[in-house]
């Protein structure tokens, strides 16, 4: 399932004392791992980074230094303000970005979009309350801001509100039919829930929106898995892995489906596969182990 914003969390992989599994071909060889630990299998949610539909955040950090121009030009132009905030938060440069927003607020207090991205980035650090005051007055200056609904929505769920992020998601995809995000979010909301047949719908019409994300494929797959089909299952999880194949997630959810399968061996690639990205991941250990996995063995995952 994989997915691009602004502040978004990137993983890094520890390679210095690490011992890296090697991958040769479309074979995976396990070198070297730690003890393995048997642990339950988590439920493995993706909460995505941000509103991918909102265009302000595609800024990228090769326009920062151009907006700091057109600022030093414009020192009073709202939208220059939260278009280079913007830009900040895809390089991950919270505070620039905050401190952005604050002045495109503060030069147009009516300014429903810089609510909206100053409300991300307060989400995506945990600040939830101010988060969601942000995304109100977005949504009382502007009520058909669809990004507003989806943000809120978001929020929503993660605190347990089911009920309010439903109607927040509802709104959204009224207002945008064509937003994949919405339907996503609906869709692992459901997921929550163990609707499972509603978050596979959902999941389905993220995909057709966008069918180069591979998050909704991984989500979909898990939905499958919880109702016993594990062929579908796969299946999604073949295209995911393909889509996003740094995805410690859809590898180790595709370890599970082709063990549940039965085949053991794309199930011990797959397992190893995720360890080769990150050694530490319990699920993907606990699965290797499960399926015999061996170190030193090669393991074919297609």
């Amino acid at each position: 399932m994989g997915d691009a914003a602004a502040a978004r969390s990137k993983e890094r992989w520890r390679l210095g004392t690490r011992r890296k599994l090697t991958v040769a071909g479309r074979g995976v060889t396990v070198a070297s791992l730690a003890a393995f630990v048997l642990v339950g299998c988590a439920s493995l949610g993706y909460a995505p980074q941000s509103e991918s539909d909102n265009p302000l955040y595609a800024a990228s950090q090769s326009n920062l230094m151009s907006l700091s121009e057109v600022i030093a030009k414009h020192p009073d132009d709202p939208q220059a303000y939260n278009m280079r905030g913007s830009a900040f938060g895809e390089a991950g440069e919270g505070a620039q970005a905050l401190a952005d927003f604050d002045k495109a607020i503060s030069l147009d207090p009516r300014y429903a979009q810089a609510y909206a991205n100053r409300a991300l980035l307060y989400r995506q650090s945990g600040k939830f309350k101010l988060a969601l005051a942000d995304y109100n007055k977005a949504l009382l200056i502007d009520p058909a801001y669809a990004p507003g609904y989806l943000g809120r929505g978001i929020v929503y769920r993660l605190n347990g509100r089911s009920l309010l992020a439903l109607a927040d998601f509802n709104k959204a995809i009224a207002l945008k039919p064509d937003g994949a995000q919405a339907y996503y979010d609906r869709g692992l909301l459901y997921q929550g829930q163990h609707q499972h047949q509603f978050a596979i719908d959902d999941f389905t019409t993220a995909i057709a929106l966008a069918p180069q994300k591979g998050e909704p494929y991984v989500a979909r797959a898990l939905s499958y898995l919880a109702v016993g089909d594990a062929k579908s299952a796969a299946s999604d999880l073949d295209q995911a892995v393909q889509i996003e194949p740094q995805s410690v997630q859809a590898w180790t959810s595709r370890g599970l489906a082709y063990e549940r399968l039965g085949q053991q061996e794309k199930a011990a690639g797959s397992y190893a596969k995720a360890l080769n990205l990150n050694d530490k991941y319990q699920v993907a250990r606990a699965g290797f182990a499960r399926v015999g996995g061996k170190i030193g063995q090669a393991y074919r995952t297609f």
